[in-house]
């Protein structure tokens, strides 16, 4: 029998584990140790196997990520990894015991793995919803904890833990991450305070400020829109590959969004938010109908138009109240997403009453739908009056639904011989510019 290892703890002030609630329960209050930072509460004396049962110090508080990360106001108290972990272990069995002749790691050669088959791993915790725990084992033998998460998506043969899941992969670049990657914090001072690690599923845009995190948190495995590199320690998390990852899988079937279509949560819309979600919210609405409400834009910073264009989408569904305040919920978000629910109705149609046109110019859609990309039917309704007016010789087919350069240039010679120039003559279609093309 091995010699058993005492350790002295102070039960944390905003830990729930049981431990820790028993000990603030039952332990009085001391006056302070002689020992500079030592706590004022009486220690007490905690019996762990040698082997290693984990205690459960204070846990990491959500927060915004590090200065160098991107910002985000107000984030959720639900959004910091609350999850300390247990030790090294092998598999368990579905009677919660260690499973007999498991697959040892330190011995067995390393089992290769594709990128979609990490990501598709991970993704069954998320479906089942498998709680979060540090001493529960879930059916495939994977402790319920983030380390055993991790070790479960690259199919490890035993529990790891953070301080020993970094042996198994190559420390690598932001640059390089790609699906199936970990970020991972040890915290080797203090294991058991703010560790965590979490899969790459994928950045959510060109702007590398936002990706996809499958992890092990409470109260469940989830997949989430997260700050690059995660919500608190930011700057401590660093990029690893899994020395057994398949070669030429790099982009292949794991899930790399151009841009996450689930709701990223509300903090990232209203007064001082600026961030890539406030820009899709923007062109979502435009599409549906809500280009009037944009003088520019839409852009990354929310502004007034933002609120009411989304305000008009919320009341064309029928909704009031709370429910139509201009702020984009998770409902507001799937309607937007996924296409469904009614458009925003037309300046000057019976919907809209008193609404004739952005700036006060009958049928004026607003500049939003007049930008390369855009496709709606304002641009053909533009390219058929300029053909009207005499200023369609830009034109090869068309016009058409989709803003090309032909429509840009046409306007443009409409705008000259109006007799502007400068920023006057650019092009795209003001209020002044549509309300003398349509007179």
């Amino acid at each position: 029998m091995e010699t058993p290892v005492f350790e002295e703890f102070d039960p944390a002030k905003d830990c729930e584990c049981p431990g820790c609630v028993h000990w603030r329960r039952v332990l009085p209050r001391s006056r302070a140790h002689g020992g500079v930072g030592r706590p004022t509460t009486r220690h007490a004396l905690v019996l762990a196997a040698a082997a290693g049962t984990a205690l459960c110090a204070g846990h990491a508080v959500p927060a915004v990520a590090a200065a160098h990360g991107p910002v985000v106001p107000g984030i959720p108290a639900d959004d910091g990894p609350d999850t300390p972990q247990g030790p090294e272990a092998p598999l368990h069995g579905a009677t919660g015991q260690p499973t007999p002749d498991g697959p040892d790691s330190d011995t067995a050669e390393l089992p290769s793995i594709t990128r979609a088959e990490i990501i598709n791993r991970a993704k069954r915790w998320v479906a089942a919803q498998v709680p979060y725990s540090m001493t529960s084992y879930w059916s495939d033998g994977y402790r319920q904890d983030c380390s055993g998460f991790v070790s479960m998506a690259w199919n490890l043969g035993r529990n790891e833990w953070t301080g020993s899941l970094g042996t198994y992969g190559v420390r690598i670049s932001k640059d390089e991450l790609q699906p199936g990657d970990m970020l991972l914090f040890h915290n080797p001072a203090d294991p058991q305070n703010g560790s965590h690690v979490v899969i790459f599923g994928g950045w959510t845009d060109s702007t590398r400020a936002y990706y996809v995190a499958y992890e092990s948190t409470r109260p469940y495995a989830r997949r989430q829109v997260t700050p690059y590199a995660y919500w608190k320690n930011s700057s401590r998390y660093v990029p690893y590959r899994y020395k057994g990852v398949a070669a030429g899988n790099a982009g292949a079937e794991p899930e790399e969004p151009r841009e996450a279509d689930e709701f990223p949560g509300t903090v990232y819309f209203g007064p001082g938010a600026n961030n890539a979600y406030v820009t899709r919210l923007g062109r979502m609405l435009v599409q549906r109908g809500a280009s009037s409400f944009y003088t520019t834009g839409p852009g990354p910073v929310w502004t007034e138009a933002d609120r009411r264009a989304t305000k008009a989408f919320q009341e064309a569904q029928g909704w009031t109240g709370a429910a139509a305040d201009g702020l984009p919920g998770p409902t507001t978000w799937e309607y937007l997403v996924e296409g469904v629910g009614r458009d925003i109705p037309a300046a000057g149609s019976p919907g809209a009453p008193g609404r004739t046109g952005s700036h006060g110019v009958d049928g004026y859609p607003g500049r939003g739908m007049f930008r390369p990309g855009m496709n709606n039917p304002h641009v053909t309704e533009l390219g058929r009056q300029l053909v009207r007016k005499g200023f369609g010789k830009h034109y090869a087919v068309g016009p058409g639904p989709r803003w090309t350069e032909a429509d840009r240039r046409n306007v443009e010679a409409f705008q000259r011989a109006q007799g502007w120039r400068g920023r006057a003559a650019d092009g795209y279609p003001g209020p002044e510019t549509w309300r003398r093309l349509f007179s």
